[in-house]
């Protein structure tokens, strides 16, 4: 079994729920932003504004990592920062590989928050050939056919896959088969895979569009917006993430 399976065991056993761990890297967040500050502790009703969720919730929260703070006192952030650190298995290095070189490929290569949070990309691939050997954020760009290896060489955990929507359940299908549990998916596709594998999705359009959800109710609903112009042609909005994720 794996560190990683043993650590997503061993979660099950002292039942963390998986709201409570979607919550765990906020609060890291949260805490690091306090330690640039300096800050050597801070109490709940702090660190739960600062995190966006109520103190209630937060303390349920980090109850389930058995710190419980000093009352009077609050939580010492450099401990709290271990703590979650640790049960987010971010005290190792993770080897992170991305599919997929565009627009969107490329930002994630060159962010910087990677190696501050403990995640090292060991890889860029693409299928295009006008795109493979370019040196983008001191990496090259290999092509997609050598997937396996990369993986197999670089020791890869990580697969983040940035392709267009018709080439990424191909692309999961290898990385899985080349021993990879874990995905996360920016191509605007629901990708399938099986029992044991883990894939966050993340998909810009939608964001965009319960954000629109909620511009409207501000305004007073869907009565009082005009319609597009341009006979039904996309907006602004959905033009910008197609040339992301392009």
């Amino acid at each position: 079994m794996t560190p990683r399976q043993n650590r997503n065991r061993d979660r099950a056993d002292r039942g963390i729920p998986e709201a409570t761990v979607a919550r765990l890297p906020v609060y890291l967040r949260a805490l690091h932003s306090l330690q640039d500050r300096e800050v050597a502790t801070v109490s709940s009703e702090e660190l739960a504004a600062a995190a966006g969720v109520n103190s209630a919730k937060l303390r349920k929260d980090l109850s389930h990592l058995g710190s419980y703070g000093t009352r009077g006192v609050g939580y010492e952030v450099e401990y709290l920062v271990y703590q979650i650190s640790r049960e987010l298995g971010l005290t190792q290095d993770w080897v992170v590989a991305i599919i997929g070189v565009g627009n969107l490929g490329r930002a994630l290569a060159g962010y910087g928050g990677f190696a501050s949070r403990g995640f090292r990309v060991a890889g860029l691939l693409d299928a295009d050939e006008a795109i493979v050997g370019q040196e983008i954020s001191g990496m090259t760009v290999e092509n997609i056919d050598r997937l396996e290896e990369v993986i197999a060489e670089g020791g890869v955990s990580i697969a983040v896959i940035a392709t267009p929507a018709n080439a990424a359940q191909g692309v999961c299908d290898r990385v899985v088969a080349a021993g990879v549990t874990s995905v996360l998916n920016f191509a605007p596709v629901v990708l399938s895979v099986p029992e044991g594998v883990d894939v966050r999705k993340v998909d810009l359009s939608i964001e965009l569009q319960i954000l629109a959800f909620h511009e409207q109710r501000k305004a007073g609903g869907p009565d009082q917006i005009d319609p597009p112009a341009g006979n039904g042609r996309a907006s602004a909005a959905t033009q910008y993430v197609e040339a992301v994720e392009a």
